[in-house]
């Protein structure tokens, strides 16, 4: 891994369009509102959809396809690709054609459909972040797919495709809208610049999987249970269908891993944190300032001799959930200070309160693991004795708190305190004393209103 650069981040924003509305409305450059078409290799990406709905048909009824396929002669085999082949290209060309996308003073138009038309108005008030993407082939062809994410959906809007170049001048547009700065003056200046703070050597990353106990699970699993299947049904195919999701699994938990996170790389720009990475599919993506609902520091317990943590974290409205696959603690803390601005790693973990020693009834030995604090910027919790994980909560992000307790937890005058976040994600301080847990529900508000008094905005380049 290695730290930051020496570089300063330059602090020359555009300013915001005076007396101009979100956007600058006020200063609207000539192309504002017409209509862009995509790139032209979008039609290659979309002509696949009549080929997958045929070959969605044949697996339907596979035994009518089966009959179907005996019965076919080289000359129907000609015929049926004669017809496939142009239907799929005019059905790209035509969907390509039919698209079209425009960006205004305050929001992205999205128009679509060849018979039913759809019109999509994005607010870029509502935009969580905006993040470029290339797919294996994108990259080789020079385009990108520029993915939104925007509050109250699931699911990321994206045009694709563009060019490498036009992706990335869009998204300092959108960003520069989204923020009230004059589009054309982003235009002059281009993309937000960025300053390094720590790129994740392949080796480190490719040893911390090494060193996970989720991928010698998934391996002893996918080892040990089809030849135990196999010798329980006699059937090698059923040794076979039982391996597949356990070598699924080996997958994920470490080539999978490796290749989504390869050469992962934190930046620090006016507009956030910038975080690329990937082997095949390139992935450049932006942590909005602000919008950081919770941050995760997980140890596992083969990483603690060598003082590495992995850093996750939950962005409202974002599926983003990595920070830092893996780091020293020193940079993680680093890290974590520009995502939570004035929280100290180091004084939180030390300021953590252990459970009273009568929760060793309610969960034998585990209960070393738990700690709470909540005195500083954070809500804090702990949990896990071998593999451990630190939860922040900002204050500012608390949704609403509450306190539980179950029969055995009011015997021994326990209870724990649950904190909701804008991420639909729940913390929570297990085996407190009940009397603590009563006064830090009430203690909670308080926090909250002072945090939210006190928070940095959640827009993107906004000046200080």
């Amino acid at each position: 891994m290695t730290g930051p650069e020496p570089a300063a981040i330059p602090s020359d924003v555009p300013s915001a369009v005076p007396g101009g509305a979100p956007g600058g409305v006020s200063g609207e450059p000539p192309d504002a509102g017409v209509e862009r078409r995509l790139h032209p290799v979008t039609p290659l990406r979309r002509a696949w959809a009549p080929i997958a709905v045929a070959a969605g048909v044949i697996v339907h009824d596979l035994g009518q396809a089966q009959k179907w396929i005996a019965e076919l002669t080289v000359g129907l085999a000609l015929l049926g690709l004669a017809v496939l082949i142009p239907v799929a290209g005019a059905y790209g060309f035509l969907s390509w054609w039919f698209t079209h996308f425009s960006v205004t003073g305050t929001e992205l138009r999205i128009r679509t459909g060849l018979v039913f038309r759809r019109t999509a108005h994005i607010r870029l008030d509502r935009l969580q972040a905006v993040d470029v993407t290339q797919p294996l082939l994108a990259r080789f062809l020079g385009v990108a797919k520029l993915k939104l994410d925007v509050i109250g959906t699931e699911d990321k809007d994206e045009l694709a495709f563009l060019s490498e170049k036009e992706a990335r001048t869009l998204r300092a547009e959108l960003l520069a809208r989204a923020a009230g700065i004059a589009p054309e003056a982003v235009r002059e200046a281009g993309e937000a610049p960025v300053r390094r703070l720590v790129r994740v050597e392949p080796r480190v990353l490719a040893v911390s999987l090494l060193l996970m106990a989720s991928t010698w699970t998934a391996l002893a699993a996918a080892v040990v249970g089809p030849p135990v299947v196999w010798l329980v049904s006699g059937s090698p195919w059923a040794a076979i269908a039982t391996a597949l999701p356990f070598l699924g699994g080996v997958w994920a938990s470490s080539g999978g891993r490796f290749v989504a996170e390869y050469d992962w790389t934190v930046g620090e720009s006016p507009d956030g944190l910038r975080l690329d990475h990937g082997l095949l599919d390139r992935e450049h993506e932006t942590v909005p300032p602000g919008r950081v609902q919770t941050v995760r520091i997980v140890e596992p317990l083969l990483w603690r001799r060598r003082g590495w943590v992995r850093v996750e974290l939950d962005v409202a409205g974002s599926k983003n959930d990595v920070l830092l696959p893996v780091a020293e603690r020193a940079v993680a803390e680093r890290v974590i200070g520009r995502v939570l601005p004035g929280v100290d790693l180091r004084a939180v973990t030390e300021a953590l309160e252990p459970p009273p020693r009568r929760a060793r009834w309610r969960v034998p030995v585990w209960w070393r693991g738990y700690g709470f604090a909540a005195d500083g910027l954070v809500f804090a919790a702990r949990h896990g004795l071998l593999g451990r994980s630190l939860s922040l909560v900002p204050h500012a992000k608390v949704q609403s708190v509450r306190r539980t307790q179950g029969p055995w937890e009011r015997r021994l005058g326990l209870a724990g305190v649950h904190v909701d976040t804008g991420a639909n994600k729940t913390v929570t301080a297990r085996l407190r004393d009940a009397p603590d847990a009563a006064r830090i529900t009430a203690s909670q508000a308080d926090h909250s209103r002072t945090g939210r008094r006190n928070s940095i905005p959640d827009r993107w380049l906004t000046p200080d």
